[in-house]
C-alpha cells in the first residue's frame, strides 16, 4: 500500500438529456476530512451522497468540490422580458422627447441587458430528477476516483522524499553514536588538562579524577537518546510500508524525533557531536514538513 498525498486536482464532465455539467474537485492539506461543496440552486439533494462518496475514498484533506450545470446550447430558448422591454421603450421615448435624438431602434432595445433572457430550465418530476441526479453523481464518482489517483501519484513522490530523509536521519544517528562513544576519553583528557593548569602541575589522585570523569560522562551520556532515535527510524519505515492513513502518525513521530535530537544537542560536550545533532535537527524538520502532506 502506497502513501497518499493530500494535494490533488481532477475534473469530469457529463450529460443527461439537455443538460451538460462539469465537476471540479481539488484538495489540500487538512487535519481532518473537510468538504466544501458548491452546487447550483435546485441541486441541494446531491450534497449528502457527495459527502458519503468522498468519505469512502479519503480520510483527510480540505476539499473544494464544485458543480457547473448548463443546458445544451442547441436547446437553449430565449424569451423577452416584457416588463424590461416596456421600461426600455419608455426611457427611450423620454430621451427622444428631451434631446430630439433619433428614436431607438428595435435591435438596440433588444440588446439591452435583461430584455432578452434565457428560458428557465424545465420543471422535472421526482423520477426525472432522480435519474438526472444519479447521472450527475456517476460523473462525480469519476472525478473523485481521478482525484484519488492524483493524490496517489503525488504520494509516490512524497514517499521517495520521506524515505531519503529517514535514511539521512539513520546515517546521522550512526555518526552521533560514533562520536558519543569517544566522549568519555575526550572528557578525561580535557579534565586532566584543566586540572593541570589549575593546580600548576600538582598530581591529581587517580581515584578523584576517575570520579569526576564518571560524573561528567553520566551527564553527557546520550545512549538512551540514540537508542530512541534508532527505534523511531524503524517505526518510520514501518509506517511508510503501511502506507494509507499514516500522516498523523508520521507527524507525531517527527515530534519525537525532534525531542530526542534536542536532548542530544543539550547533552553534547563535543563540538563535532553538536554539529551532527544540529544537522539531525535540520533533516527532522524537513521530514516533519513533508509528513504533514501525507494523508
Amino acid at each position: 500500500m502506497t502513501v497518499a498525498s493530500m494535494t490533488g486536482f481532477a475534473q469530469s464532465v457529463g450529460s443527461h438529456g439537455v443538460l451538460r455539467w462539469r465537476w471540479e474537485a481539488k484538495s489540500v492539506n487538512g487535519r481532518s476530512l473537510d468538504l466544501r461543496l458548491r452546487t447550483p440552486p435546485g441541486y441541494d439533494g446531491l450534497e449528502a451522497p457527495a459527502r458519503r462518496m468522498a468519505g469512502e475514498r479519503f480520510q483527510r484533506g480540505a476539499f473544494q468540490i464544485s458543480l457547473n450545470v448548463e443546458p445544451d446550447a442547441a436547446v437553449r430558448g430565449l424569451s423577452i422580458d416584457a416588463a424590461a422591454l416596456a421600461s426600455a421603450v419608455r426611457i427611450a421615448r423620454e430621451v427622444e422627447a428631451e434631446t430630439g435624438l433619433a428614436p431607438a431602434r428595435v435591435d438596440g432595445l433588444l440588446a439591452l441587458k435583461g430584455v432578452i433572457v434565457q428560458d428557465e430550465a424545465e420543471v422535472l418530476d421526482e423520477a426525472a430528477r432522480g435519474a438526472r441526479d444519479a447521472a450527475i453523481l456517476e460523473s462525480l464518482s469519476v472525478a473523485l476516483d481521478m482525484l484519488a489517483k492524483a493524490r496517489g501519484s503525488e504520494g509516490a513522490k512524497l514517499a521517495a522524499l520521506l524515505g531519503s530523509q529517514i535514511d539521512e536521519i539513520e546515517k546521522l544517528t550512526a555518526e552521533a553514536a560514533a562520536l558519543a562513544a569517544a566522549q568519555p576519553a575526550a572528557l578525561k583528557a580535557r579534565l586532566e588538562s584543566q586540572l593541570a593548569e589549575l593546580l600548576a602541575g600538582a598530581p591529581v589522585p587517580p581515584e578523584r579524577l576517575a570520579q569526576e570523569v564518571a560524573l561528567l560522562a553520566t551527564r553527557a551520556d546520550v545512549r538512551e537518546e540514540l537508542d530512541r532515535l534508532t527505534a523511531h527510524v524503524q517505526d518510520a519505515r514501518a509506517l511508510m510500508a503501511q502506507g494509507k492513513g499514516v500522516g498523523r502518525k508520521l507527524d507525531f513521530l517527527a515530534q519525537e524525533f525532534n525531542r530526542e535530537a534536542n536532548t542530544l544537542c543539550s547533552k553534547s560536550s563535543d563540538i563535532a557531536l553538536t554539529r551532527t545533532g544540529l544537522a539531525l535537527k535540520a533533516v527532522i524538520d524537513q521530514f516533519r514538513e513533508q509528513s504533514q502532506n501525507v494523508e
